[in-house]
């Protein structure tokens, strides 16, 4: 079976046809409100009746949804190969595909778009790489398991019982699991770095204010129009009369700031102030120069540095503040 396509196909919510499948030798998908759809063909047939059987539903799911009905009735043939998996039991069946698309509304009114399989056997999702049970962590109800998992999977299925891991392979195990962390964080900061570059320029400004209130200064923000070089003014007291006095200038726009943006931002500094210039379009070489010549401390931060600024602050913020960047917490294993 290595060589041939293996297709997951969620036994429900929580794996709660699991039990189901393997008794009835079966997968079988929802999506009732469809009808019967073996005389659709083309993928702009199934879109249509996605639509037409869910008139309230976002337009950005339609794609998604008709996307993977159409791989059931049509992309998945006879021969292929067919996963399930029960969460509970941490355990997926593995199975050969045996019929063409079926519509079976008498026999499961929820899940009445059926394929008859015959399941070859058991493997456990422990007995895996970290590299395969990551390949079959999505969320999607029906996706094609990448070649090297699919043969992976058929040398667990082919093996005797599970053989117990030696401490090495649990060390590379680790390490895998690490290094899936670290690109989950990257893709996780891209993300947000995406969010942060849509604000317009007085939700960036905002965005500024909260994040050094969040570090426990008080803030005064300019009103729209000339600022005579200051976006903002941190202080301890709010009114910039107690030390140290932050004056922040805010540039959101794609292009670099230069060294003569910053000569004008130090322009009438006091002596005692310290400044933060933030650019979401960076800094030329020149204008990083300047800065650390400047008279009075001057930190300049793109949107790298705004956006590890705003994670390590984010809990501290303020609620609208986080309104603006809105994140959800990830929990991963210690």
């Amino acid at each position: 079976m290595s060589s041939k396509t293996l297709w997951m196909v969620r036994a429900g919510e929580a794996g709660w046809r699991f039990e189901e499948f393997e008794r009835q030798g079966l997968v079988s998908i929802g999506w009732h409100e469809m009808g019967d759809l073996a005389g659709l063909v083309a993928r702009e047939d199934f879109m249509r009746r996605v639509e037409a059987a869910y008139p309230e539903a976002k337009p950005t799911w339609y794609p998604s949804a008709a996307g993977q009905v159409y791989r059931f009735v049509r992309e998945i043939k006879a021969g292929d190969g067919m996963l399930t998996y029960s969460p509970s039991e941490r355990s997926y069946l593995v199975g050969e595909v045996l019929s063409a698309y079926e519509y079976a509304p008498k026999a499961s009114p929820e899940q009445p778009n059926q394929r008859k399989v015959r399941w070859r056997g058991r493997v456990s999702r422990d007995s895996l790489s970290v590299a395969t049970r990551n390949s079959l962590g999505s969320i999607s109800t029906l996706f094609m398991v990448p070649p090297e998992a699919a043969a992976e999977i058929e040398r667990m299925l082919s093996r005797a019982p599970a053989e117990p891991v030696e401490a090495v392979q649990a060390v590379g195990a680790q390490d895998q699991v690490d290094d899936l962390y670290k690109d989950l964080q990257g893709k996780a900061f891209e993300f947000i770095k995406d969010r942060v570059s849509q604000l317009d320029w007085e939700d960036m400004q905002e965005l500024v204010a909260g994040l050094l209130r969040a570090m426990g200064y008080k803030t005064r923000v300019s009103p729209s129009g000339s600022d005579r070089g200051k976006d903002i003014v941190a202080s301890p007291d709010g009114l910039g009369f107690e030390d140290p006095r932050i004056v922040v200038e805010v540039k959101h726009r794609t292009a670099a700031m230069g060294s003569q943006e910053i000569r004008s931002f130090l322009g009438g500094r006091h002596d005692n102030d310290k400044g933060l210039y933030v650019s979401t379009g960076g800094f030329s070489k020149d204008a990083r120069y300047e800065a650390e010549r400047a008279r009075i401390p001057v930190t300049l931060m793109d949107i790298d540095d705004l956006v590890k600024s705003v994670l390590e602050h984010y809990e501290r913020m303020d609620i609208d503040t986080q309104r603006l960047v809105p994140l959800r917490k990830l929990y991963w294993p210690a």
